[in-house]
């Protein structure tokens, strides 16, 4: 289901009183967290598994980030295979997706990260597992999970927001963490700190908190000519949609209107005939994400221009190291 977080998400500690009055059951979903994680017995695959995930709930490029990861394993030479639960999909799995699915049926991120990489989708992670490694993975790169206990992890890489960071520090549903980020972070190799643009820096905030783990810089970077001449209306429906908007604006766009849903938002004709009418009236062309225009009914996509973008690394040789390291 779409999901908007709740404004008292992103207060400052202490200042919203329903924060205060949820941190119980916050406190008890991070025990049930740490105790699942620690009394099951995970399935090993017998290649190795490699998790994107995060503390929080929501998006923070993991998506991307998995795609940047299996084309780089491509390029040491290794087939990466990747596995997701499919989330919005209909389909449990195991089964690897193809351009014959829908995103109704697997979830718009596997529909979207297929058309370049072999992807499975499985509500079972061991079983998912077991199907890549079957159907020739060398090495699984797992697209969330890290809550997860039934997969064996081979190496884990916590991804963090370098500006929202961890919103209010309360666990859902006081806020947006899945479990305290300390603890996740004992699970993983390295911290991925997800800037907004190439000129942004960690915090010192996230310095501190990855003392001891290396720190990568990622940030997302929209495709050279990908942003068209002329005045444009954006919309999208993902996890960030201002990073969506601001990168247009980096990159030079016409933007003269911008419309946010909720991620994963099943667009319909009611969404989509008014954001028409409005970019005719307005003399502007209707640009979206290549997440969101894999949503659009087939009927309304025409018109629409996609706007592609990449993962880059401040230092790819990093990176390298620790795969090499997990080879």
């Amino acid at each position: 289901m779409p999901f908007k977080p709740p404004r008292f998400w992103s207060l400052p500690p202490g200042q919203s009183t329903a924060a205060k009055l949820l941190a119980p059951l916050g406190w008890l979903y991070h025990a049930e967290v740490q105790r699942r994680l620690h009394q099951r017995k995970p399935f090993k695959a017998d290649i190795p598994v490699i998790c994107v995930g995060n503390a929080t709930v929501g998006g923070v490029g993991k998506t991307p980030f998995v795609r940047h990861l299996a084309e780089r394993l491509g390029a040491l030479g290794q087939d990466a295979h990747v596995l997701t639960r499919g989330y919005g999909g209909s389909e449990t799995g195991p089964l690897r997706v193809s351009e014959q699915h829908t995103a109704s049926e697997v979830g718009d991120e596997p529909l979207m990260l297929a058309q370049d990489l072999p992807v499975w989708v499985s509500a079972d992670r061991a079983a998912g597992a077991q199907a890549a490694q079957d159907g020739g993975a060398e090495v699984i790169v797992m697209d969330d999970g890290l809550q997860n206990p039934s997969l064996h992890k081979d190496l884990s890489l916590l991804l963090v927001d370098a500006g929202s960071m961890f919103g209010n520090g309360a666990v859902f549903p006081a806020g947006p963490l899945r479990e305290r980020p300390e603890a996740a972070l004992k699970r993983c190799a390295a911290v991925i700190a997800m800037l907004s643009d190439e000129e942004a820096e960690p915090s010192d905030e996230l310095t501190h908190f990855a003392a001891g783990k290396p720190l990568l810089e990622a940030w997302f970077s929209l495709d050279p000519g990908a942003v068209p001449d002329a005045p444009m209306l954006a919309f999208c429906g993902i996890g960030r949609p201002q990073r969506f908007f601001d990168a247009l604006k980096r990159a030079g766009a016409d933007l003269i209107d911008q419309v946010a849903f909720a991620d994963h938002h099943p667009y319909t004709e009611d969404d989509l005939a008014p954001l028409r009418e409005d970019a005719d009236r307005l003399g502007a062309r209707l640009v979206t994400t290549e997440k969101d225009y894999i949503r659009l009914p087939e009927a309304y996509r025409d018109g629409v221009h996609v706007v592609r973008g990449r993962m880059k690394m401040r230092d790819e040789a990093a990176l390298d190291r620790l795969l090499q390291e997990l080879r």
